[in-house]
């Protein structure tokens, strides 16, 4: 039994060739959801829905985002629509009084459907219309969840980090901003000055994800800040990962990372950007599996392989690493 710990593109593109190393059906992915957001009504959670159109061979791996060969014709008429009324163009957060009202999905992450941000397709649309349909029709968020991953035919066990609400805030030089608006609509452009995982406090890692972290962990190579960060915000959760035995592949080779806005976010928040300063955010972490050309010298094993994964033989490589990883951390 393995559980991996999803966000971003990082660990869903190492799944993309697990399959031959771990057994599926033994399988638990835990994701992130504190970048999810509200979207014209609708709760569109990334970071799930990549490992859910990943799974059922649906996902853009060309941007590791949405459903490939999608169309968008609803995203562009709200766009022309904004345009043909002058209003302003995304984002457009709802009013502050209306961040913590309503169904309980929302933690200062609701964005106005006008002129949206993110590009939504419309077959992903429907992902997030069934999504949020079902959450106010009383269902929790890990039900929801698994009713998707059913509908999408996963052969893998698939649950959000939590049901309750929590949200990434970017403080910036340009003010405060969820991670979607600094990430999608900013490129990653504003100084990060630190990090905020908002309702965090409040929120509490669900039983099924109690349950996932007493098997091994792997964590892929995501953005420790915004992609792993929610999730050991979470009261609990590093005291269980470190009951456990935990493998993490590194996103960066020395201070270089593959891709993303690690190494900012990583410094925005007084990180070192690099594999010694991923080994300092996992203190909990028995191994590490670092890129051949990495030469970090780190106080825990470490298995070397080439960490770069741009296809499904790439992930099966760093998977077996994963694999080897764990047995020397038992």
């Amino acid at each position: 039994m393995v559980t991996f710990l999803a966000g971003g593109t990082g660990t869903p593109k190492l799944l993309d060739g697990a399959a031959g190393v771990f057994a599926p059906e033994s399988t638990t992915v835990v994701g992130n959801t504190g970048d999810d957001v509200e979207l014209g009504g609708h709760l569109v959670c990334p970071d799930v829905d990549t490992v859910l159109f990943h799974g059922g061979g649906v996902l853009d791996t060309e941007r590791w985002w949405g459903i490939a060969d999608d169309t968008t014709e609803t995203h562009a008429e709200l766009t022309r629509l904004a345009d043909a009324a002058g209003l302003d163009g995304g984002p457009r957060y709802l009013p502050d009084d209306a961040q913590t009202a309503g169904r309980d999905i929302s933690q200062w992450r609701r964005f106005s459907g006008v002129a949206e941000f993110m590009e939504i397709g419309d077959r992903d649309r429907a992902v997030h219309v069934t999504r949020t349909s079902l959450l106010d029709e009383g269902h929790s968020l890990t039900d929801v969840t698994r009713t998707l991953a059913d509908a999408f035919d996963l052969d893998v066990e698939l649950i959000p980090m939590s049901d309750d609400p929590v949200a990434t805030i970017v403080h910036t030089d340009e003010g405060s901003m969820h991670f979607q608006e600094y990430w999608v609509a900013n490129r990653g452009e504003p100084t990060v000055e630190d990090v905020e995982f908002r309702g965090a406090a409040e929120a509490t890692a669900t039983d099924a994800v109690q349950e996932a972290l007493r098997d091994d962990v792997v964590i892929g190579p995501s953005n420790p800040v915004t992609s792993i960060g929610p999730m050991l915000a979470l009261d609990g959760i590093r005291e269980a990962l470190a009951e456990t035995t935990v493998v993490a592949v590194s996103p960066f080779v020395e201070d270089q990372v593959f891709s993303g806005p690690a190494a900012a976010l990583m410094r925005g928040t007084g990180r070192e950007p690099s594999t010694a300063g991923v080994a300092a955010a996992y203190p909990f972490a028995d191994a590490f599996v670092l890129d051949d050309d990495d030469g970090t010298d780190l106080d825990r094993p470490v298995v070397r392989t080439d960490t770069r994964i741009d296809d499904a033989d790439d992930a099966a490589r760093v998977a077996r690493a994963c694999r080897e990883a764990l047995e020397v951390a038992r």
